[in-house]
């Protein structure tokens, strides 16, 4: 993709998904994420029915009559968007790719901390990091994100979601937002997410289509296995062939849900041909 014609899906992005964030979700993603807790603001004279507990005896002392320390919400909050870049993300039967849709959710999201005054950074992840932007505020800083999530060829085609999530609390020394995108065809995660949703408030949102859910009856088909490359020759008119599959599939997304479940960590299932705005703005709704 030439210059030209990246810059111009980064601005059909940045249109479609900045609209999103300042007339949707702005409101919404304020009130979801609360800040990391109470930072000190100033001392004041001490008045009838304060806490005693926030006397500042120093002050006090120094004046002879008790002061108490005054504390504000801390607003300023970090979001890191893990995204997942392996090769199953090149999927879809719909009118867009599974890695399309992954890529205006994320734009969206950031747009929205953006106008919360928050940082923003970036993990994208295969079955290794490939490649960090550490977290910073503002709408260039956004672009920048969005022009990865476009043109980045990953060096693998292959899923290690631990591996990924590892990267990140070791990376982000203080609580941050994470949201993971991915299909979540994936396992052996579960006890790191556990682990990393203990410090962050993490959220996981599973983009799929609904061609992925059960193989149809259409004879033999010749498939690739996008993330090993492996082509193959499947017998679809095989019901025995057709159970496996939903079976694999099915006890994958079941794996998803329970770890993030078990982990305390919210979940969120977008189908390409579905609205991930209604899905987003519920998932705000019923956090906040």
């Amino acid at each position: 993709m030439d210059t030209k014609d990246l810059l111009k899906k980064v601005r059909k992005i940045e249109i479609k998904t900045r609209r999103l964030s300042d007339h949707i979700f702005g409101g919404e993603y304020h009130s979801t994420f609360k800040g990391r807790g109470m930072t000190f603001s100033e001392v004041r004279q001490y008045q009838y029915g304060d806490d005693v507990r926030n006397i500042d005896w120093n002050v006090t002392a120094r004046y002879s009559e008790p002061y108490i320390k005054v504390f504000e919400e801390e607003r300023e909050l970090t979001m890191m968007l893990m995204v997942d870049v392996s090769g199953s993300e090149m999927f879809g039967t719909s009118q867009q790719f599974k890695n399309e849709v992954v890529t205006e959710i994320a734009a969206t999201l950031a747009f929205s901390a953006t106008q919360n005054n928050d940082k923003i950074g970036l993990i994208l992840f295969s079955d290794k990091v490939e490649l960090y932007i550490p977290p910073k505020k503002g709408r260039s800083h956004v672009l920048r994100i969005i022009r990865e999530l476009i043109e980045f060829q990953p060096e693998s085609k292959q899923t290690n979601i631990a591996e990924a999530l590892k990267f990140m609390q070791n990376v982000m020394k203080k609580k941050a937002i994470v949201f993971v995108l991915s299909d979540f065809i994936a396992d052996d995660y579960h006890q790191t997410m556990k682990i990393v949703s203990g410090k962050h408030d993490v959220t996981g949102i599973r983009v799929y289509d609904k061609r992925e859910e059960e193989i149809p009856n259409l004879g033999m088909v010749q498939m690739l296995d996008e993330e090993t490359g492996e082509l193959m020759l499947v017998n679809t008119s095989s019901k025995k062939v057709r159970l496996n599959y939903g079976k694999f599939y099915h006890e994958k997304v079941d794996y998803y849900k329970e770890s993030f479940n078990k982990s305390g960590a919210g979940s969120i299932d977008c189908r390409v041909d579905e609205s991930y705005v209604k899905k987003l703005l519920g998932y705000f709704k019923r956090r906040g």
